[in-house]
């Protein structure tokens, strides 16, 4: 480690405290005494110590009460004991009130330090430890969902104002715009992040494999069933389970899920054992499911337990400004995953993927992305290399005029403004192209 390691000596004997500042100091560290319980405790509350070498006997406050204070202020705070009374209840009680080891007196100097030593490496596991659990929620925060668009940044504050709590959510939006990401996200702000999120896709099971995989089942449950399985509220203990695509779920398949959100307990399809689980649950959907509740296709009881909070992502449509950030990220990812060098796209190709729909939100605009870079040239991606022309957005107050110089406009950019093949395209002769390009002042940008 390249901080050096703090020790606190703490005893009443001065030959003690000297000789032993002196061997410490003489290996590298950096140590303070103190010649009483209260004195130790009143450095202990302005500075951290890595280390707190302490003996049972002291006058005044003894030994152990003071290590009882000390994990009061500091419960991660490693503390040796030392004693000349080495009795076995002694030292059992110092290690039951929280002591790292204790030693006793008079030492053994290769014991002591191979003591200090330990405990020295029990601080770097603990550091190594937290670094990890600040990398783990680093890989899935926020910062993760790309978006500076007003709507996003309004989902992403609903994000970080939910995360915190326990309630159940539910994640609406049409398919594509990224709902699996939120709950992720969510998940990864709160104080279960150390724990699994679990995601089910309900959706793509049938009522009784939809049940297995929720409750686990016991080994012989059903043919096939060679083993017991857990359950995926089980797997999901302290932590969160995502059930994407709940509006699928049947009527019966309803109750179950209405019972366990209740009372937090279910057993294994096949099994007589009640297992406990603590979760939060999240879910999601592109359906309306208030709508299915006046229909009578979901139950209103089980609507109202899940949506506590409701989190509704907008389509890529209503969030046109973050398509640039988008579009830069899966040729990042793309490029990267194929060996690719990361290949440009020209700025009029991008602001033509701002003027589209995106039915498919996300999904579909990684997928042009994705296939652009798989058949493209390598060298910039074009508008021949995604399939624009026919999900062009128009609006009602357009003209004839404008419609046709747009349509002009993708195909001549599609075949990189040659004429032949624009002409062709678009059944037309070459001389009525040019004429056209005239008419509506149509340049090429793509150089």
């Amino acid at each position: 480690m390249s901080k050096k390691i703090s020790i606190l000596i703490v005893d009443d004997e001065d030959s003690v405290r000297d000789s032993l500042f002196n061997w410490f100091m003489e290996d590298g560290y950096q140590v303070e005494c103190a010649e009483d319980a209260k004195t130790a405790l009143s450095k202990l509350e302005s500075d951290n110590y890595d280390i707190i070498l302490a003996d049972i006997k002291m006058p005044g406050m003894d030994g152990l009460e003071m290590l009882r204070r000390i994990k009061l202020l500091k419960d991660d705070s490693i503390v040796i004991v030392m004693t000349a009374f080495a009795t076995v209840d002694t030292a059992v009680q110092a290690l039951k009130d929280g002591a790292f080891d204790y030693i006793t007196k008079p030492f053994d100097p290769d014991d002591l330090s191979h003591l200090i030593r330990n405990a020295t490496r029990q601080i770097s596991l603990t550091k190594e430890n937290e670094t990890l659990k600040e990398k783990v929620v680093t890989l899935q925060n926020v910062e993760d969902i790309i978006g500076k668009s007003e709507a996003m940044q309004n989902v992403l504050s609903e994000v970080e104002s939910v995360a915190q709590s326990n309630s159940s959510v539910i994640i609406t939006g049409e398919s594509g715009t990224g709902k699996e990401l939120i709950a992720k996200a969510i998940h990864s702000n709160s104080p279960r992040k150390y724990f699994p999120l679990i995601s089910v896709h309900c959706g793509a099971l049938t009522e009784s494999l939809l049940e297995s995989e929720l409750f686990g089942h016991e080994k012989g449950a059903f043919t096939g069933a060679m083993y017991n399985r857990k359950g995926r509220f089980e797997m999901a203990d302290n932590g969160t389970i995502f059930l994407d695509e709940i509006a699928t779920v049947s009527k019966k398949m309803q109750v179950e899920l209405l019972r366990v959100l209740e009372t937090k307990t279910f057993m294994r399809v096949g099994g007589n054992k009640e297992i406990r689980s603590d979760f939060r649950v999240i879910c999601a959907t592109n359906r309306n499911l208030k709508l299915m509740v006046e229909e009578g296709t979901f139950r209103e009881d089980l609507f109202y337990r899940l949506n506590v909070v409701n989190i509704h992502v907008p389509p890529l449509r209503e969030r046109h400004g973050d398509i640039p950030l988008l579009v830069e990220y899966f040729i990042k990812k793309y490029c990267t995953s194929m060996n690719k060098p990361a290949i440009p796209i020209h700025r009029s190709v991008l602001k033509r993927l701002e003027e589209f729909d995106f039915p498919g939100n996300i999904r579909e605009l990684e997928n042009m992305i994705e296939r652009a870079i798989v058949i493209g040239n390598g060298k910039k991606i074009t508008l021949k290399d995604l399939p624009l022309e026919k999900n062009i957005k128009i609006t009602s107050v357009e003209s004839l005029d404008e419609l046709e110089k747009k349509h002009i406009s993708n195909i001549l950019l599609k075949y990189d403004w040659n004429i032949s093949r624009t002409a062709k395209a678009l059944q037309v002769d070459r001389v009525t192209l040019y004429n056209k390009i005239k008419k509506y002042n149509l340049k090429s940008t793509n150089k």
